[in-house]
């Protein structure tokens, strides 16, 4: 794994806002920092704000949380990646009109599996962005942090209010996809009137299809929450069995040590008797 980099102030900049720029460029670099020196940069902007008598501001700043660790994984994820970036959100637009198109008869269940597959792979690439940061002690990201991490890539990629700070490098909280893989966010109002016999079985087929791919998608979703949790449990067990294994190896040197020392101790005597 290649650890991320992360902007540090120099000996002549003691926080991220001692050279001039525009207050937002001060918070926005808050949110590239590692995690452990977030809020403390984050107290530091405040501070400054409230010394030059700027409070609202201040208040403002202090008031921004700090990432899960899942959040500042995406956010590292996005900032680093920009160009995957851009083809995850083409890609969620691009599902977003195949569903609209066999929701009105016009497109194909093959066209909309087709396009979930592209929004598919462009999360996956961001996932393996994600899979080569270290958190704040040097060690790779849990599992169960990468599947959050993915959750919240598509739940970004298929609820605009949620990309808007996914996409800026900003989030502070994991996100959940919608209800249905997220197809239900992207279902537009079909019109009532103006339908023909055969628009309405070509709307009722397309209907078939759309349906038929939220169960499958959600589906895999389930197996891969159900694979995750198995994997954790099974860490979990593994690292019960360690933790025994570690106490019945100190156990054992200790019985070694007092071995010794006894054997230490019957051999002076022995010397001692000549």
């Amino acid at each position: 794994m290649v650890e991320s980099e992360f902007p540090h102030a120099d000996d002549s900049e003691s926080t991220i806002y001692a050279a001039p720029m525009a207050d937002d460029d001060a918070v926005d670099r808050l949110y590239g920092l590692a995690p452990g020196e977030f809020a403390p940069e984050r107290d530091a902007l405040a501070k400054a704000l409230r010394a030059d008598g700027r409070r609202e501001e201040a208040a403002a700043v202090k008031a921004l949380a700090k990432p899960t660790v899942g959040a500042w994984a995406v956010n590292q994820a996005i900032r680093s990646q920009p160009r995957r970036a851009r083809e995850l959100w083409a890609a969620a637009d691009a599902l977003a009109a195949a569903q609209a198109a066999v929701v009105e008869g016009r497109g194909s269940g093959t066209e909309l599996r087709s396009a979930a597959d592209a929004e598919r792979a462009a999360v996956e690439a961001l996932v393996d962005a994600a899979r080569g940061l270290l958190d704040d002690r040097g060690r790779d990201l849990s599992e169960t942090t990468i599947e959050r991490v993915r959750a919240t890539l598509h739940a970004a990629a298929v609820d605009p209010e949620a990309r808007a700070a996914v996409a800026a490098g900003r989030a502070e909280r994991e996100l959940e996809p919608p209800a249905l893989g997220g197809f239900g966010a992207l279902t537009p109002p079909v019109p009532a009137r103006g339908r023909s016999a055969r628009g309405d079985e070509r709307e009722e087929a397309g209907e078939r299809e759309a349906a038929a791919e939220r169960r499958r998608v959600e589906r895999e979703r389930r197996a891969a929450s159900r694979r995750v949790e198995q994997a954790q449990a099974v860490l979990d067990r593994a690292r019960g069995q360690t933790a025994k294994a570690q106490e019945r190896l100190d156990a054992a040197r200790e019985q070694e040590a007092e071995a010794a020392a006894q054997l230490d101790e019957a051999r002076a005597e022995l010397d001692a008797l000549g």
